[in-house]
């Protein structure tokens, strides 16, 4: 007979195995979070309002505690603001405070809530982990310190009102000709900014400190006045002399220079210091007015030609002509006061004489006579040979470049007592009277005529009002018609160098003679000239005039008689086939009636015309 027995299959065991493994575990976690969660949230119900476990400030536990018993336990913990010391000092100077008197203090109402915020902020998940962390590792909380500037600006601020101090410029100042000088200050301010930025640390580290205060030191421009005021005291012990070769200096009395004085600040070695100035706008009306006479006009070299070398002999050395430049001369003022110059130079500006003393003939075109005439004066007074002798030599060496045109006026200048003139009789109006300068009528005829026969160019010439004797004296005397006048600075007499060499004039007196010499090289040029005259008039009867002041029964004759007449005078200059001038000079002579003055008694001729009043 056959038994039955079963037969086990180990896989469906071991799947059953695995399966009532699973359902435990499953059910095991399951219990765990379950009480995971229940012991979480008692926790947090026996917490509410209070600090989580393993929460701690300055060492201090606050786990448990509520926000008013964290303040209470905390507050011991920071008697800083009330008793720490903070020190300013500047010097030897300090300012003692707390640092509650600079606005710090300990925010325990701050730092209990963040304790309480432990656990409490974010998502579920992240309140639980805080939680935890707290449990398990603990949490420390910084100590939260405020700092408010504007409470230890506004303390700064009060010692600032102690210390800060302004800049003082040095200061110079004139009272007559005493200067005084008063020094500067360096001023000083805190940098409030930059001392609260080094207060920071300690207080936020609740350290003790000694803090120096930060000062910003501003340096007037001028500190110390006296070197300059010294300066300029020397200066106004004596007269400032300011001088010019060849003039007088210019004196500026100690008074005026203090009223003129200026103190500019520049750069020196140590920092500022002022500069003496003299005051521009006055400087420059004191020399403006005064430039005329120092200015000399450059002059070429004057020379006369040797006839035996035909070379020039140097008769006056050239001469630099200067203009004074007044704004120079102002910074050389300027310059020599800070030097303590008493007598500064002015400085000018130079021209060189187009001819030097080294010049040769040959270099200047000068080989021979080109026009020589004369001119005679028989009879003339003492005084207006004088005129002559001085008038003439203006001229004597003279050069004229080519193309150059000379004024007499120009050359000439001043006709006065004080340049050598002497009064003579002279032509003024309808009259003949005494006056300076008579006879220099004869030196302008006389260039006149050399200039017309040695067929240059007349630019601009005059005739004297009435025929004048001494211009028709003498042998060759070409006749009336061909005389020049010069009234300085009226009436002129210019004529052009119309060719390319220079021209050299010489004037000489022999005896009643007054001979002129024109030297260059001739360029081929030739004159020919005539001349005609027409309505000649009589002179008018002479004329007799009482005069009181001479002796009884004296004449003395003040004009002379000369008949009045029309006359023109042609001339033509060529060279070769070339016509260079054609002039046609018109002269128009008034009949001039004789005049004498006679004293009482005097014999009166007959046929005159007799004024008694």
């Amino acid at each position: 007979m056959e038994s039955t027995q079963s037969i086990q299959r180990p896989g469906r065991n071991l799947a059953r195995y695995l399966l009532r493994a699973f359902i435990a575990f499953s059910s095991a976690l399951l219990v765990l979070a379950v009480g995971g969660m229940l012991l979480l949230l008692s926790v947090r119900l026996f917490y509410s309002q209070r600090a989580y476990p393993g929460i701690a400030l300055a060492g201090t536990p606050l786990g448990g505690k509520n926000q008013q018993q964290i303040v209470q336990a905390l507050e011991p913990q920071f008697p800083y603001p009330a008793n720490g010391t903070i020190i300013f000092s500047d010097g030897d100077q300090n300012w003692l405070f707390t640092p509650a008197d600079l606005g710090v203090n300990i925010d325990l109402e701050a730092m209990a809530r963040s304790a309480l915020d432990i656990g409490r902020r974010g998502g579920f998940f992240q309140r639980i982990e805080e939680q935890l962390r707290a449990w398990y590792r603990g949490v420390t909380l910084p100590v939260l310190v405020r700092f408010d500037k504007i409470v230890a600006g506004n303390t700064l601020r009060a010692i600032a009102d102690q210390i800060d101090q302004p800049v003082v410029e040095a200061a110079l100042t004139i009272e007559g000709t005493e200067v005084h000088a008063t020094n500067g200050q360096i001023g000083r301010q805190i940098d409030i900014d930059a001392t609260l930025a080094e207060l920071e640390t300690p207080v936020h580290q609740m350290h003790d400190a000694l803090i120096p205060l930060t000062i910003v030191e501003s340096a007037p421009s001028v500190l110390d006045a006296a070197p300059a005021a010294a300066r300029a005291q020397a200066l106004l012990r004596q007269p400032l002399q300011l001088t010019a070769e060849g003039a007088d200096a210019i004196v500026i009395p100690p008074g005026a220079l203090a009223g003129m004085l200026r103190f500019d600040v520049v750069a020196g070695d140590s920092g500022g210091e002022y500069a003496i100035r003299i005051d521009p706008a006055q400087l420059r009306a004191l020399l403006e007015p005064r430039s005329p006479e120092l200015e000399r006009k450059s002059e070429n070299a004057r020379f006369i030609f040797n006839d035996d070398t035909r070379q020039l002999d140097l008769l006056a050395p050239a001469v630099t002509g200067r203009t004074l430049d007044v704004e120079a001369s102002i910074a050389a003022v300027d310059d020599g006061l800070n030097s303590g110059q008493a007598s500064i130079a002015l400085a000018f500006a130079y021209e060189s004489p187009e001819v030097g003393d080294a010049a040769t003939a040959e270099q200047l075109g000068i080989s021979e006579a080109v026009s020589v005439v004369s001119t005679y004066f028989y009879g003339s007074s003492s005084g207006r040979i004088q005129n002559i002798e001085t008038a003439s030599s203006a001229f004597h060496g003279l050069l004229i470049p080519p193309g150059g045109t000379l004024s007499m006026a120009d050359v000439l200048g001043d006709i006065s007592l004080d340049n050598g003139y002497a009064e003579a009789l002279i032509i003024y109006g309808d009259r003949t009277i005494s006056g300076v300068g008579g006879g220099v009528c004869q030196v302008s005829t006389t260039l006149f005529r050399a200039v017309f026969f040695g067929g240059y160019e007349i630019v601009e010439r005059h005739p004297h009002a009435y025929r004048v004797g001494y211009y028709e004296q003498g042998p060759g005397s070409p006749g009336p018609g061909l005389d020049a006048t010069v009234f300085v600075p009226l009436v002129d007499f210019k004529f052009r160098n119309d060719t390319q060499y220079w021209l050299l004039m010489e004037t000489y007196i022999y005896g009643n003679q007054l001979l002129w010499k024109f030297y260059s090289t001739s360029d081929g040029r030739s004159v020919s000239w005539s001349s005609n005259s027409s309505n000649e008039v009589d002179a008018p009867k002479p004329l007799y005039k009482l005069n009181r002041d001479l002796p009884d029964g004296k004449i003395k004759q003040i004009d002379y008689e000369a008949d009045g007449m029309d006359v023109v005078v042609y001339r033509t200059v060529t060279r070769g086939d070339e016509t260079l001038h054609q002039d046609v000079i018109k002269t128009h002579y008034l009949p001039w009636r004789a005049i004498s003055e006679f004293g009482k008694g005097a014999e009166i001729p007959d046929d005159v015309e007799v004024q008694e009043d």
